[in-house]
């Protein structure tokens, strides 16, 4: 085990990581780098979500599309990292970031969770961009995400990268393909992913299969937590929250 993985192993348990940052409406917007700011004055981990750009830079942004935190059309691989950084977040100042200036502002205060929003059938040019990020980032760090084969990727390759493979309920939607969907139930993928804890959403939990995982040693970290009731009703069976709209308090998860 290296330095790095067993720093962000002991911060994986606490203290509670604030989803997309510690934004609000009517304060800095999801993923920017005011959220992130005030996540590391408030002392909480980070959640964050990147993808690529046109000319293969990783992003900060969740959405596939641009509209609902820009009013832009298009995706955010329609356009150039520099482009993006043009484009303002829900009528504020703040700008779409990419990892490595998130990063750079983060530094060592805040354990990182990236969430990678790898297509289905595109794994490989996402997950090398974010390792060449953060093999030069001195703090704490996982990759997390939903697709098993980007995890897989990973772990062939670097696996001394925490990771944690994300899942939710089993209902997709009904226009997503039959191998997606399989490939998505990301709780029968585990030994595909080789994931060293479970990101779970609360819609999972509790859940028989994260529970004998769990006692096996694969710690679970519940999502996305918006009331302090949410968490009472699942905190026995997981090990720490993804949270938002509420400050949990900082033993939440001890």
């Amino acid at each position: 085990m290296n330095a790095r993985f067993g720093q962000a192993w002991e911060l994986l348990f606490h203290p509670p990581i604030a989803h997309r940052g510690l934004w609000s409406p009517d304060g800095p917007p999801e993923n920017s780098l005011g959220a992130f700011q005030a996540a590391c004055a408030a002392g909480y981990g980070i959640e964050l979500d990147v993808q690529l750009s046109a000319d293969g830079e990783a992003v900060v942004f969740h959405d596939d599309r641009l509209k609902r935190m820009t009013g832009r059309d298009g995706r955010i691989r329609d356009y150039t990292a520099a482009d993006l950084a043009e484009i303002r977040l829900a009528g504020t100042d703040e700008r779409i970031p990419t990892l490595l200036e998130t990063l750079a502002l983060v530094g060592r205060r805040a354990m990182v969770h990236v969430e990678l929003k790898t297509p289905f059938g595109e794994v490989g040019p996402l997950e090398q961009r974010v390792h060449e990020v953060i093999g030069d980032h001195n703090g704490p760090l996982c990759v997390i995400g939903f697709n098993p084969y980007s995890h897989a990727w990973f772990a062939e390759r670097y696996p001394g990268v925490l990771r944690g493979l994300d899942s939710w309920s089993w209902d997709r939607p009904a226009d997503m393909a039959a191998d997606q969907r399989r490939a998505y139930r990301d709780l029968e993928q585990v030994d595909l992913a080789r994931p060293h804890f479970l990101a779970l959403g609360l819609d999972v939990l509790p859940h028989p299969r994260a529970a004998q995982l769990r006692a096996q040693g694969m710690p679970v970290v519940a999502w996305t937590v918006r009331e302090p009731a949410q968490w009472d009703a699942v905190r026995d069976s997981c090990d720490n929250l993804i949270f938002e709209g509420f400050h949990p308090a900082q033993d939440a998860a001890a």
